[in-house]
């Protein structure tokens, strides 16, 4: 029996068993990886450079794409040090700080999610007053709220769960540190806390969850009563991306954590982990870019030298081959 007092480094969920899926999962995890940062940069770049970006719709997508890469920065750098020096271990400390800045980004994106709903009903339903409801300040207020909120309830949750004792060892069934698998090796009735405080947790999300229901609900009013068809067919253009994205963050992160024990497997278990805490992030640039003209235009005005410039470096190397072999 053990307490937390004397556990040094916790043990994660291991990848693989073998050295040749170790560096397969290696080399899966550096693609996702860097899909995501990839992807998100881009919008980050293109956003930040492009003055006619600087809307409330693009100010919360800059600001949601922060969220994807810290959250992809938070769970697989780790992962791929573990998949590729064959290792389990993560110290107390790194743990903690898996946990604090995991659930301070997933949170903070849930908000950022909510927040575009919003922005989406007012652009819709309510043009007339968009410039009034969602001006600058108004907009500064709403992100500085939802980064507000994801600070406090990371400080709540790893502050509550890393004062609770464990005396279940130290192996956890994640191959990052998360809130449910730490509680499973506590053995205190003091985890009541941490549990009571998952199921507010719980309760506001499903509140920002009917709130974007009611949004999208007015939304579709709205658009129905619009006369002209390519007057739907934007409006609905403008929506798709956001409820995409709502979509496969939710249904991967509802399935991780409420689906049925009895189809539950490690390897289902650890590939839905994959899924809800991976993909969203890698995703999200991908949704958003597909749909939106004006930030693929934007992307392509802010990164035409850099790939202008590589293809006069790739002509020039190949004309320095060509005279070599003369």
């Amino acid at each position: 029996m053990s307490n937390s007092s004397s556990i040094r480094h916790f043990l994660l969920l291991a990848l693989a068993d073998t050295r040749q899926l170790q560096l397969l999962h290696f080399c899966l995890l550096l693609g996702i990886s860097l899909a995501a940062l990839l992807g998100n940069g881009l919008i980050i770049s293109a956003v930040a450079c492009g003055h006619h970006l600087h809307t409330p719709m693009f100010f919360f997508l800059l600001n949601l794409a922060l969220t994807d890469v810290g959250s992809i920065c938070t769970t697989v750098p780790k992962a791929m040090h573990n998949s590729l020096w064959d290792t389990r271990d993560i110290s107390y400390t790194g743990c903690a700080a898996q946990v604090f800045f995991f659930a301070f980004f997933i949170a903070t994106e849930f908000a950022f999610l909510t927040i575009m709903s919003y922005d989406r009903y007012v652009s819709i339903c309510k043009p007339l007053h968009y410039g009034t409801l969602l001006g600058s300040r108004a907009c500064a207020h709403m992100a500085a709220a939802a980064w507000a909120s994801g600070f406090l309830n990371a400080v709540l949750h790893t502050a509550n769960t890393f004062s609770l004792p464990l005396c279940h060892g130290n192996a956890l069934g994640q191959f990052f540190c998360e809130v449910p698998q730490i509680l499973k090796l506590s053995c205190s009735h003091s985890s009541l806390r941490e549990v009571g405080l998952l199921v507010v947790t719980f309760c506001l999300g499903f509140g920002c969850f009917v709130f974007m229901v009611f949004s999208y609900v007015q939304i579709f009013r709205a658009v129905l009563r619009i006369p002209s068809e390519q007057g739907r067919h934007k409006a609905f253009s403008t929506c798709l991306p956001h409820l995409a994205v709502v979509s496969l963050f939710l249904s991967t992160d509802t399935f991780a954590h409420l689906k049925p024990p009895s189809i539950s497997s490690p390897s289902l278990d650890l590939a839905v982990s994959v899924l809800y805490s991976m993909v969203p992030p890698a995703l999200n640039p991908l949704i958003y870019s597909l749909r939106n003209q004006q930030l693929k235009e934007s992307l392509r005005k802010a990164h035409s030298p850099s790939i202008k410039g590589l293809q006069v470096l790739l002509l020039y190397m190949a004309r320095a081959a060509e005279k070599q072999q003369l």
